[in-house]
């Protein structure tokens, strides 16, 4: 029930009922209205241009997002200098590495090739940093391929010198006789004399001059195929596989210090100077082999001699004389 209100009338001396009119309740009622729409307004734009207001939950999802950023920034940094390493690394693989072993080059194209086919990103897609989380994720994938790649060929390098390292270690590279123990070097390869029938015929190895019982050593590593004196003029003989197509063999042998079948390492001794067979006095005749054919082994003493032996040993042995065998 309404409060009912009362003046007073100084004329009448008496209190009087105030009576009010319809229209005013009407009108009090419309500019209620109406500063409630204003009053929210005027909020609306005080809201709008208000800095933006975040949650505690906001502000935490926040930070996490920033430090999220910050970190695949690092990361594309770090994959910067890993990048540059491996391109280091790739290029002294392709010409310095393969070219020393003797293997092709790896294409730049195969070495740094995205992957092709479907989208493999799809799912990164529609977020606020989609853009720098694929861009990250294909740099991760196409270094990770780079490295497989060049683990690969670092694989093949390791096979190729540890098979060159044999292949080093079993060609026939140091004279056989010391040189201290050689008195001279009385035939090279070549035509020669024949010390028993006089006339001009091919010498196919070289005759090293030295006292009888003079240690032979081997060449090279290998594996003894003879040491007997079954062919004829050779007189006791020793015969090593080196493998890689190459053969070496020790003639007109005192005695020998290995049997067939026996493994040998270069500078092992594996007999001793002699004059057995079609001799005319102690030596030791060489011989190296390469693919079944004789060769001149004047080319194959790199391992033992100075620069200076070698060439007085190129000059005795370049000497048109006669043979010992």
């Amino acid at each position: 029930m309404s409060r009912v209100k009362y003046y007073y009338d100084s004329d009448t001396l008496s209190y009087r009922k105030i009576k009010r009119k319809k229209g005013r309740k009407f009108g009090i009622f419309f500019l209620s209205l109406l500063g409630m729409i204003f009053s929210g307004f005027l909020l609306l734009l005080i809201y709008l241009n208000l800095p933006y207001i975040e949650t505690p939950k906001e502000k935490v999802l926040k930070r996490e997002m920033n430090n999220l950023q910050l970190q695949f920034e690092l990361i594309n940094k770090k994959m910067e200098q890993a990048e540059i390493v491996l391109g280091e690394i790739e290029d002294r693989d392709n010409n310095l590495y393969r070219i020393y072993f003797e293997a092709n080059p790896i294409p730049i194209e195969q070495r740094k090739a995205g992957f092709g086919g479907i989208n493999r990103y799809k799912d990164l897609e529609g977020f606020d940093n989609s853009k720098l989380i694929i861009a990250t994720s294909k740099r991760l994938d196409i270094l990770t391929k780079q490295i497989v790649v060049q683990s690969k060929s670092l694989d093949e390098i390791a096979l190729l010198a540890e098979d060159k390292e044999k292949l080093l270690s079993s060609i026939p590279s140091i004279q056989p006789i010391r040189n201290e123990d050689i008195s001279r070097v009385a035939s090279g390869f070549g035509y020669r004399t024949d010390p028993f029938t006089k006339t001009r015929k091919k010498h196919w190895g070289m005759d090293f001059t030295a006292p009888r019982g003079t240690p032979v050593y081997a060449s090279g590593d290998g594996k003894v195929i003879k040491a007997d004196n079954t062919v004829s003029g050779y007189g006791k003989h020793i015969k090593i596989d080196h493998g890689y197509g190459y053969e070496s063999l020790y003639a007109h042998l005192y005695k020998y210090n290995v049997r067939r079948g026996e493994k040998v390492k270069r500078g092992d001794l594996i007999g001793f100077v002699g004059s057995t067979g079609r001799s005319q006095a102690p030596h030791l005749h060489y011989e190296i082999f390469k693919d079944g054919s004789r060769i001149n082994p004047i080319n194959f003493y790199y391992g033992n001699l100075s620069p200076e032996e070698f060439a007085e040993l190129l000059i005795q042995a370049q000497i048109e004389n006669q043979s010992l065998d």
